[in-house]
């Protein structure tokens, strides 16, 4: 039996209402991108965003280019279910293009649909509070 090839990429999102459940979803961050998901029944689909404070028009095309291309060489680690939206950075027109599939590919493995999910990392040091401080005298 001869299976049907596998598209090209993933479908994509269109309509500015799914982009926005998306938002509400868990997220991952990388240097060229950001990366948002949330649970939904079907196949996995993608979406594409460049904001005006990246860059001119140009830059913004580039930027969506490149990462289209990075899902291509990635879509096989898109879980189903799930729709993904992906916020392109300006490192993305920089970065090497291996890595940036690389971190594509691990965003699309374990990324988190929900806020909650994500695991709480602390970063920086703790300080002591002003209240605590005045406590002790």
């Amino acid at each position: 039996m001869i299976q049907a090839p596998q598209p090209a990429t993933l479908p994509t999102l269109k309509k500015r209402v799914e982009f926005l459940a998306a938002a509400k979803g868990g997220r991952c961050t990388r240097n060229g991108f950001v990366l948002q998901a949330i649970d939904r029944r079907g196949p996995a689909r993608i979406g594409y965003t460049v904001t005006k404070k990246v860059g001119n028009a140009v830059e913004r095309n580039r930027i969506r280019r490149r990462l289209r291309s990075a899902v291509r060489a990635a879509h096989a680690e898109a879980r189903d279910n799930i729709d993904y939206v992906i916020i392109g950075r300006r490192a993305a027109l920089r970065l090497d293009f291996d890595a940036l599939v690389h971190d594509l590919k691990q965003c699309l493995k374990r990324a988190h649909t929900t806020p909650a999910d994500r695991p709480h990392i602390r970063s920086g040091k703790r300080t002591k509070s002003r209240s605590a401080a005045k406590n002790r005298g």
